[in-house]
């Protein structure tokens, strides 16, 4: 049986980011995994992503970053989304949308 990774489409790792940054903080692990439960592990997000996008967020202010403890008491960077960033979540889920519906047009016109 196929795998169901899928890759992420390009330009909506920011997108997914900040959306699950509205439940609240999270540090990167926490982040990986709720796009992977709330996708039914379709979207599985690579270190290698994750972690230079949540970096560009940070330097964009669309998000801040402290050092707590985790509920297994290691030290991990928690990430909040800041007001500037709920801007820029309004502006990409409308992007986004413009988009899937210009695609499923195209989809559907076969």
């Amino acid at each position: 049986m196929a795998s169901r990774k899928q890759s992420i489409v390009p330009g909506t790792l920011d997108l997914l980011i900040l959306k699950t940054l509205t439940a609240g903080p999270q540090h990167g692990y926490g982040v990986a995994s709720h796009i992977k439960e709330w996708s039914r592990e379709v979207l599985q997000i690579d270190e290698g992503s994750l972690y230079p996008a949540l970096q560009r967020l940070r330097q964009r202010g669309w998000v801040e970053a402290e050092w707590r403890k985790t509920p297994n008491n290691q030290r991990a960077r928690y990430y909040t989304i800041t007001a500037a960033g709920r801007k820029q979540l309004g502006i990409e889920e409308a992007s986004f949308a413009e988009v899937f519906d210009a695609i499923r047009r195209v989809l559907r016109s076969v």
